[in-house]
């Protein structure tokens, strides 16, 4: 299960995410998105977690909670959608 992670402190890191989620259950993988023109966090980031019941417990025990002092956002990540390509006018 892909999970999305909002209004996280610009200091936060991937282990810090990994850390958060590990006690509800087997985490894949945890990502904070990075800007690549700043290198500085975007604010938010994605967690994998193996169970869906266990992702599903952990958006409901981690959104609207604090993590380093701020409240963030949790819930089950969309797909993404595809980006229109502006080059297809030409």
């Amino acid at each position: 299960m892909n999970i999305f992670i909002a209004k996280l402190d610009f200091e936060i890191q991937d282990q810090d995410l990994m850390e958060a989620f590990a006690p509800y259950g087997e985490v894949v993988s945890a990502k904070v998105v990075i800007d690549k023109y700043s290198n500085r966090s975007r604010g938010f980031g994605f967690v994998e977690m193996k169970n869906e019941a266990d992702g599903l417990k952990a958006i409901n025990e981690l959104n609207d909670s604090e993590m380093h002092g701020r409240t963030v956002v949790v819930k089950k990540a969309e797909p993404r959608k595809e980006r229109s390509n502006n080059n297809d006018r030409w």
